[in-house]
């Protein structure tokens, strides 16, 4: 008795808590798949025959193929639909745990969000630029940390002479949101591959937009292994995976969650004036830059702005913001 008691308890515990649909009709597509192999077994022999049409072959034979597309398919979706399932529940349970510095998850975000008429809601030009900024920023702090860490002394990092800006982390960051925000409520292995290729794409695009335009270089990964033609190497690479991870799981929720507590009209006014600063000190670091490249090979100024500019921005101050950048026609 109980012996049996012992086995009901078992097979209570193994049978599942829940069967979708969906699960059934996969129960019955197997059977029916079985089913037709014990056809094909039975129709093999046919092929023998001369006489055999081949259309009829073909015809089977297509009709295989369109089946396995169609399993195919909804293989990929039920796996999609499992993966964000489990994403979201881990997001959400992550987020009810934590007491200090709380980590919204990615759907409470999308709720309040669709549950609002804020100006940066979605994936709008307005959070696009605000999310430019705050990764311009917030680039040059993270890699003058590194540098202090790596080397025991802070360097700049700055892309821009006017602030700790730098073009580059702005125009990654949202890069990894725009390719990326699908996958925001899937599973944190999708962001580390997505991150591996939009960083990369970006670095290398840059890198090589920097050389063709300007005809300098600020970074070089020559001496690094599984480089690629210097712009970018696997380490670099990895790198990007463990920030489109972090990024999307961690800080993107983060600045989502902080950008709906700004009020739409002074959120609207702060986007354009950031946006206003952020063109000017590029067209002003562009013309220091130029300026800089031809005091090198000793160009005079040959107006009087340009002039402001040598005496404004002179090659003490453009070698402290742009440490590491090469001129390589040097």
């Amino acid at each position: 008795m109980r012996r049996r008691i012992r086995g009901d308890r078992a097979a209570e515990t193994k049978a599942p808590a829940c069967v979708l649909p969906i699960e059934e009709e996969s129960l019955r597509a197997l059977e029916t798949a079985e089913q037709a192999d014990a056809d094909m077994r039975a129709f093999f022999p046919q092929l023998l025959d001369p006489a055999l049409p081949q259309q009829e072959v073909q015809g089977k034979s297509e009709s295989l193929g369109r089946a396995a597309a169609n399993l195919g398919k909804a293989l990929a979706r039920t796996y999609e639909m499992q993966d964000e399932l489990n994403a979201r529940w881990r997001d959400i349970r992550r987020q009810n745990r934590r007491r200090m510095l709380p980590l919204p998850a990615n759907a409470a975000v999308d709720s309040s969000e669709s549950a609002s008429a804020h100006f940066a809601k979605g994936l709008n030009l307005y959070k696009l630029l605000l999310i430019f900024y705050v990764g311009s920023f917030a680039g040059v702090v993270v890699e003058m940390l590194w540098c202090l860490i790596r080397n025991g002394y802070i360097e700049s990092r700055a892309g821009l002479v006017y602030g700790p800006f730098n073009l580059l982390y702005g125009a990654g960051a949202v890069a990894l949101t725009v390719c990326l925000y699908r996958f925001r409520n899937r599973g944190s292995w999708l962001s580390f591959l997505g991150g591996m290729v939009v960083g990369s794409v970006v670095e290398y695009v840059c890198s090589w937009g920097q050389e063709m335009v300007m005809g300098t270089r600020s970074w070089d990964y020559s001496d690094m292994p599984f480089n690629l033609n210097g712009r970018i190497c696997l380490l670099y690479s990895i790198f990007w995976g463990v920030l489109g991870a972090m990024w999307m799981k961690n800080l993107y929720p983060r600045i989502a969650q902080l950008i709906l507590k700004i009020p739409n009209c002074a959120g609207k006014v702060l986007t354009w004036a950031l946006a206003v600063f952020f063109v000017f000190n590029s067209l002003m670091s562009a013309l220091s830059l130029y300026r800089w490249y031809g005091r090198t090979y000793e160009v005079p100024a040959s107006n009087a702005f340009f002039e402001w500019i040598d005496e404004r921005f002179p090659d003490e101050r453009m070698e402290k913001i742009y440490a590491n950048m090469v001129f390589l026609t040097q």
